[in-house]
């Protein structure tokens, strides 16, 4: 069972991609990633719930929620980047630059935290991620693909803030619960995500969004939970060796879809590209 959940797993976080793409054709990105956040937040509490932390939030110490409450910061912000990157570019495209902050976050754990344990595995798999970001971010850009290029610094912020997240959680938070965690620094993505929406004054879109597109954001937002939950059960019951590089071959499960759904398809070097990826990920995850 704890196989299949992990298959699960990897596949909704594939499909969230594309159900937000779809959200947001017309849809604001600000405003879609403020929808989709109350979506993410109710199933992040019902997994403290279900492992029982909730009574726990009490102990947590100012530095600790602090170093949450960043986190939460970043990966608010790296959301934020990401809608913006997928209403303008291809799904394809986007998602290599913003997994490429596993390569960040390798990098960041050698040379600010010291982890230099398996560093040879660690500097190779983060050299074949590298090269296969860069191979399939230079295909042969979609026709009407609007936007050009203003998708890429987006994807780029993403992943940069995406690493900063795993960093932050590392340094500084420790004897907190890992979805007790989550839970908190979702709430803080939400409060920013909405502030945003005010600041901006995009509050009266909420109000006009296009009903099927809603269905998608709120969709995405389900698909991230359900991902989560899955992710969850099979790491309590299974190995988590084999656990990890499955759910991050999320990338393919993405890329297939982006190919059904919106007909992005990959030239042979942005093939090369993915399959670099795929093996760059499972030496780190597999070997490290």
């Amino acid at each position: 069972m704890w196989l299949i959940m992990a298959v699960f797993s990897a596949f909704f976080a594939g499909l969230t991609a594309i159900l937000a793409k779809c959200g947001i054709k017309k849809t604001d990105s600000d405003v879609a990633t403020a929808l989709r956040t109350i979506v993410v937040l109710l199933f992040s509490w019902i997994m403290v719930f279900i492992v029982g932390s909730a009574g726990t939030i009490t102990q947590i110490s100012g530095e600790s929620l602090a170093f949450l409450v960043l986190s939460g910061l970043s990966t608010g912000a790296s959301w934020i980047c990401y809608f913006k990157a997928l209403s303008a570019g291809d799904v394809n495209k986007v998602v290599p630059i913003d997994k490429s902050s596993t390569i960040l976050s390798v990098l960041m754990a050698v040379f600010l935290l010291g982890e230099t344990e398996h560093l040879a595995v660690k500097l190779g798999g983060t050299m074949l991620l590298a090269l296969g970001v860069f191979l399939m971010v230079e295909q042969k850009k979609t026709e009407g693909t609007k936007g050009k290029g203003i998708w890429m610094p987006y994807a780029a912020a993403s992943a940069v803030f995406a690493a900063l997240t795993a960093i932050l959680a590392k340094i500084g938070i420790s004897g907190v619960e890992s979805n007790l965690g989550t839970a908190i620094r979702t709430v803080v993505v939400l409060v920013m995500a909405w502030l945003i929406v005010l600041l901006k004054g995009k509050l009266g879109q909420v109000r006009e969004i296009n009903r099927r597109e809603l269905l998608y954001i709120s969709l995405s937002g389900l698909a991230t939970g359900t991902s989560w939950l899955c992710y969850y059960y099979a790491i309590q019951n299974g190995v988590v060796s084999v656990v990890i590089p499955i759910d991050k071959l999320s990338i393919l499960i993405t890329v297939a879809f982006s190919y059904v759904v919106f007909k992005e398809k990959l030239s042979r070097k942005a093939a090369v590209g993915l399959a670099l990826m795929v093996l760059g990920t499972l030496v780190m995850a597999i070997w490290a």
